[in-house]
């Protein structure tokens, strides 16, 4: 392989090992493992929690509160969903509302007081 990501976990529990060091071995030089469950021991027998390792020209990523980082992500993700929905709207400075427009149409319920769908 030349992505692992690994995520499982038991409740309570440290996480089981997935992936022994003889494994990782095996794996092509450059290779890659994420290990979401680094918190808890990780998956990988040679995952140190909150660091990134090289391990025979292998890449281990142990990630802690990976799941804090993603309301910042998709913060970031409608923001710029809103501004490129906003470029398309908005034509000469005039707030455009096409009906016929493949994007502004499905959106649209209304439209100069009749109901489009």
């Amino acid at each position: 392989m030349d992505l692992v990501v690994t995520t499982a976990q038991i409740p309570g529990k440290p996480a089981p090992k997935l992936i022994t060091k003889e494994m990782v071995q095996s794996m092509r030089a450059g290779s890659v493992i994420v290990d979401l469950a680094a918190e808890t021991g990780g998956n990988c027998e040679l995952t140190k929690a909150g660091e990134t390792v090289q391990a025979h020209d292998v890449t281990i990523i142990g990630p802690l509160n990976i799941a804090s980082t993603v309301a910042f992500h998709a913060s970031q993700m409608f923001g710029r969903n809103i501004f490129e929905l906003m470029k398309h709207l908005v034509q000469d400075d005039k707030l455009v509302l096409d009906p016929a427009d493949e994007i502004t149409g499905a959106m649209m319920m209304t439209h100069e007081g009749k109901v489009l769908r």
